[in-house]
C-alpha cells in the first residue's frame, strides 16, 4: 500500500514535531533520501542521529522505501528556501540565482535587506567597471589606478517567485 502524503511533506510534519527546521529534501532514483535540518542553535551529530533514527521508524510505518538515509546539517552555505529563511537571515550576505534575468543578470552576490509581503529586497555595491560586490564584504587590495571607480549601493526588489535558488555566504 503507498503513502498517502509524499515523502518530503511526512519528512517535513516528522522534523517539525521534533522541533527541528526541515531546510532540503532530495530523493534520488537509487533510494538515497537526504534531509537537511536546522534550529535557531544550530545542529550537532546528536540531532542528526535522533532525526534519522525517529525518521526511520516513520518512513517504516508510512510505506516509504528507501535504501539510504543520510540527515545533516544545512552547512555554512545554506540554502535558503522559504520567506521565513530570507527573514531569518535579514543582514547576511547571500548569492542569488533567479529564474529569469534582472537587469541583464540572472546571478548577483547581496545582503538581504528586508522583506516586504513576498518581495525580498537586497543591497549590492556595484563597481563602476566591476561586478556586483556583497555589502560590508572585505575588499582585496586594489591598483592605485582602481581607487577612482565610483562605488555606491543598490537596492535590488525581486518577488520571492523569481528567485530560483539563494544560498547563505559563509562567514569565516
Amino acid at each position: 500500500m503507498a503513502a498517502k502524503f509524499a515523502p518530503h511533506e511526512i519528512a517535513a510534519a516528522s522534523v517539525a514535531g521534533l522541533g527541528y527546521e526541515l531546510v532540503d529534501f532530495e530523493h534520488s532514483a537509487h533510494g538515497l533520501m537526504r534531509i537537511f535540518i536546522d534550529k535557531p542553535t544550530g545542529i550537532g551529530i546528536e540531532d542528526c542521529a535522533t532525526v534519522s533514527n525517529h525518521l526511520t521508524r516513520v518512513f517504516a510505518v508510512e510505506n516509504i522505501e528507501f535504501e539510504r538515509l543520510e540527515v545533516s546539517s544545512p552547512g555554512l552555505d545554506r540554502p535558503l528556501k522559504t520567506l521565513a529563511s530570507f527573514q531569518r537571515f535579514i543582514g547576511r550576505a547571500v548569492k542569488v540565482r533567479l529564474n529569469a534575468q534582472l537587469d541583464g543578470s540572472r546571478r548577483f552576490e547581496g545582503v538581504i535587506a528586508a522583506i516586504e509581503g513576498e518581495t525580498i529586497i537586497f543591497v549590492v555595491v556595484e563597481e563602476e567597471g566591476a561586478a556586483s560586490k556583497v555589502v560590508g564584504a572585505k575588499k582585496p587590495k586594489q591598483p592605485k589606478r582602481a581607487a577612482a571607480n565610483a562605488v555606491h549601493a543598490k537596492r535590488i526588489n525581486v518577488p520571492f517567485a523569481s528567485i530560483d535558488k539563494t544560498r547563505l555566504v559563509p562567514e569565516i
